[in-house]
């Protein structure tokens, strides 16, 4: 019975961590299932983008009153979790605060802890009401109905719970600590300092120390499991983020955000029907590919390239891109973090039909396009890159619009008939005004 807690506790987090490791494998599946892409060019720049953006959040301070308080929560989330390592080796082995012998250090590592833990749960407060009670409009768009507010505000509900978990914990340690409880109380007096949590103690003082031990015991645990849940749920939230955010910004577009990507294939076939006599063949661009590919653009998310995909599955919902996206707010259907959540929608529907049937797609009758984007987004698209920029994790919705949007012209000929009429000019007049070349300056004798 005597080690009855620490076995339970190896068990738990055995169990936290299997279920976690399995469903990153998934994760991993599922992004592995679009097309190749090379995206390791340029790693000194690549370092240098995940450091600033995802580590440093310098993207996210352009708004300046979220932009702060998401750094410190993110910071604080980040420093108070340093002291699971110490909760998982007192679990692991029975001991009181391991880490008690680092002294002065120790002390003022546990008050830097409470401090943080005091501004998330101020951060995460404000965080809830401007959800929840300042209606601000990024956060009431049609793709914010149902599961992705609730999701929202279930994480911030469990960083105030573990935040406040942690706090009680440490006042009543601290009141144990004071009473000289067996296997709390110290030689060397006072472990650890309470800036916070010594104005919690004070409720606790009347209490019997078994009682006392009763409270710091619940607390402990359930501190320990709700991390460990919080962990697991992350595969389900958009706060896979938190994981995400640094390969994703690390394996970001290096291109120029106006520079499309160009299709060699189609490149040649310009150029042979513009000057028939021209050897399109003789001079290819570098590291361009003969080959004409089996599809153009895409349809569903696996015609998609896994860095498009890791893209869906980073994005946080703030809403940044929709936003700042032009066609959205002159009331068109296209919101750029719907492109995102969509996308990562049918990638997640793909793998759930790979699991159910034992590692094979089964045919559904469901494509990305038509059956969860719609083709009025698409063409609703002015491709000013704003949502691009806007992006505080490097998340490129462009991309995927462009792509889809070249299936619908190449494979379909589904193309506006704006569009269609545009590119019909260029194809006869090598321009997309209605005018043989011959006759394009005679407006300059009309008067």
């Amino acid at each position: 019975m005597q080690y009855l807690p620490n076995i339970l506790f190896v068990i738990a987090l055995a169990a936290g961590v299997g279920f976690f490791v399995f469903n990153i494998k998934k994760l991993i599946r599922n992004i592995k299932l679009g097309r190749d892409e090379d995206r390791t060019d340029n790693k000194a720049q690549r370092f240098k983008n995940m450091a600033k953006i995802a580590l440093g959040q310098y993207k996210m301070v352009v708004r300046p009153v979220s932009g702060i308080i998401h750094v410190l929560v993110y910071l604080g989330f980040i420093i108070i979790n340093l002291e699971v390592l110490e909760i998982i080796i007192d679990g692991i082995f029975g001991t009181h605060r391991i880490f008690s012998f680092l002294g002065g250090f120790y002390d003022f590592l546990i008050a830097v802890f409470e401090i943080f833990a005091l501004l998330v749960l101020v951060g995460v407060i404000i965080f809830w009401i401007r959800r929840n009670i300042l209606h601000i409009k990024r956060f009431l768009n049609r793709e914010m109905k149902g599961w992705p507010k609730l999701d929202a505000n279930l994480i911030l509900y469990f960083e105030v719970v573990l935040m406040l978990l942690f706090l009680t914990m440490n006042a009543a340690d601290l009141t144990l600590q004071i009473k000289g409880a067996e296997h709390y109380a110290s030689a060397e007096g006072i472990v650890g300092a309470f800036p916070i949590s010594q104005f919690i103690a004070p409720l606790f003082e009347n209490l019997s120390t078994p009682t006392l031990i009763v409270i710091e015991r619940a607390a402990w645990w359930i501190h320990i499991l709700g991390i460990l849940v919080f962990l697991n749920y992350l595969y389900y939230s958009k706060h896979l983020h938190i994981l995400l955010a640094f390969p994703n910004t690390y394996f970001a577009r290096l291109k120029p955000q106006g520079q499309f990507d160009n299709l060699e294939a189609v490149t040649k076939e310009v150029k042979l029907m513009m000057d028939p006599e021209a050897d399109p063949y003789a001079m290819p661009e570098e590291g361009a590919e003969d080959e004409v590919p089996a599809k153009f653009g895409a349809s569903e998310a696996t015609d998609l390239s896994w860095a498009q995909l890791l893209n869906a599955y980073t994005c946080t919902e703030c809403g940044r891109c929709t936003s700042e996206c032009p066609a959205n707010q002159t009331g068109k259907k296209l919101s750029p973090r719907r492109i995102m959540m969509a996308t990562r929608d049918r990638i997640e529907d793909i793998g759930k039909n790979i699991d159910a049937n034992k590692g094979t797609f089964k045919e559904d009758g469901k494509q990305l396009l038509d059956d969860y984007i719609s083709r009025e987004e698409l063409w609703a698209c002015t491709t000013c890159n704003a949502c691009v920029e806007a992006c505080p994790v490097g998340i490129n919705p462009l991309s995927i619009i462009m792509d889809m949007r070249q299936y619908l012209v190449m494979e379909q000929s589904a193309a506006p008939t704006d569009l269609n009429n545009a590119m019909t000019n260029i194809e006869n007049n090598a321009a997309p005004w209605p005018f043989n070349q011959m006759d394009r300056a005679n407006w300059i004798s009309e008067n």
